[in-house]
């Protein structure tokens, strides 16, 4: 009989998902809301392959624990076929909790973030199958007595991370993002309770930071990325403010719930089976949706946003290594705020500043662990020279609109 439900996936080929809980996770309407969820947010508007969604990457993520685990047992580590399940539950379920766009707009529609919502999905999951996720929590929330099952999941060489690197590289094109996955899993081992990379998987290990690094600059961090993200944000902060002053704003009624109200943490403790069923509703379809129809509203900065955003119509980003003189940010803003005929109420939805840092290894107290072919473990930034990987790069960016364009008042 067939333990397994098969599927081709585009980047692993033929992938399995255990029949019984796992499987029935899948089909669960929760599990699903994630095909209607994009990957990489907006990135599909400078890479337009980039339409995958947060099911295909939990999918490829539960793939490569699968493997993670088989390897692991070949080298004797001893892991029950509970242990098994619950750290493939824990993989498969550890992005449930994002919202529409992914990361864009995490701290808009609400106070709470992705891991938070996914751990309180995981416990409504729990009680709808019967006391079966505990053992997937435990590991989800770094509880359980086996911390390398916990590492597998969240760490620096986690299988999430092997995923969207891999996935997204596919997805975009953009081939410095290719990484030696089944290397670097073949490489994997556990001392002392704590996962391990071998010696000689060292140089998988370098080239999968690089590869993390160009990703983000090239891909996650690029100026166009970062300018339709920061207009999304705008988009809806913008709806927000009119929706709580009481204007009349069509949208779905699961973003009408979030567009006048911004439930806490607080709030999901109180009330976790209801924001969670009205969370559920909400995917990219709504967004999307609603800027349709915004392009004709009567407000005319989110009009403006709608309508910029569904014609890919997009703001000026610069990026500095320094941070912007303020002479400068102000000539611009003088400029900005001439062309768009509106008040100063309007700056922080027209003058956008801030800045991305990142730096593809950190020394934290989840370093890479090295396991030396003399049977020692060290951690990684002394194993190799890590100074590339390890330092961080700041920019400093300044997103306003192309003012060659007509004008928000005339429009």
């Amino acid at each position: 009989m067939k333990n397994k439900k098969i599927l081709n996936d585009p980047v692993y080929g033929f992938v399995g998902i255990p029949y019984g809980l796992i499987f029935n996770l899948v089909e669960h309407p929760y599990f699903q809301r994630l095909r209607r969820i994009k990957q990489t947010s907006l990135t599909h508007l400078v890479y337009p392959g980039a339409l995958h969604t947060r099911f295909h990457h939990a999918l490829g993520a539960l793939h490569l624990m699968q493997q993670a685990i088989e390897v692991l047992r070949s080298k004797d580590v001893h892991i029950t076929p509970e242990e098994a399940e619950g750290v493939c539950i824990a993989i498969l379920l550890h992005d449930i909790g994002h919202g529409p766009f992914s990361h864009t707009l995490e701290h808009t529609l609400m106070q709470v973030t992705h891991e938070e919502i996914s751990a309180y999905f995981m416990e409504e999951l729990n009680e709808v199958f019967d006391g079966r996720l505990q053992l997937a929590i435990r590991i989800f929330n770094g509880e359980y007595h086996k911390p390398f099952l916990q590492q597998l999941v969240s760490g620096q060489l986690d299988m999430d991370r092997m995923d969207y690197l891999n996935r997204d590289s596919f997805f975009t094109g953009v081939h410095e993002g290719v990484i030696g996955y089944d290397r670097i899993i073949k490489m994997l081992s556990v001392r002392n309770g704590e996962l391990v990379v071998e010696e000689k998987g060292i140089y998988s290990i370098e080239k999968f930071l690089v590869a993390r690094r160009i990703m983000y600059w090239q891909v996650y961090l690029h100026k166009t990325v970062l300018s339709a993200e920061r207009m999304m944000i705008a988009a809806m902060s913008r709806a927000k403010a009119l929706a709580r002053a009481g204007a009349e704003l069509p949208a779905s009624p699961a973003l009408s719930f979030f567009l006048h109200h911004e439930p806490g943490e607080q709030d999901f403790k109180a009330h976790r089976k209801e924001l969670l069923q009205r969370f559920a509703q909400l995917d990219d379809f709504d967004i999307i949706s609603a800027l349709k129809v915004w392009q004709g509203h009567e407000d005319p900065l989110l009009s403006f946003l709608a309508q910029s955003l569904t014609d890919r119509r997009l703001y000026r980003l610069e990026f500095s290594l320094e941070p912007f003189s303020e002479a400068y940010v102000q000539r611009v803003t003088d400029r900005v705020m001439a062309w768009s005929g509106l008040g100063e109420w309007a700056l922080p939805y027209l003058i956008i500043r801030g800045q991305e840092s990142n730096a593809a290894y950190r020394k934290t107290k989840d370093e890479i662990s090295i396991l030396r072919k003399d049977g020692s473990v060290k951690p990684m930034s002394e194993s190799m020279d890590h100074f590339l990987q390890s330092q961080a790069v700041t920019k400093y960016y300044l997103c306003y609109p192309k003012t060659e364009r007509t004008s928000i008042a005339q429009r």
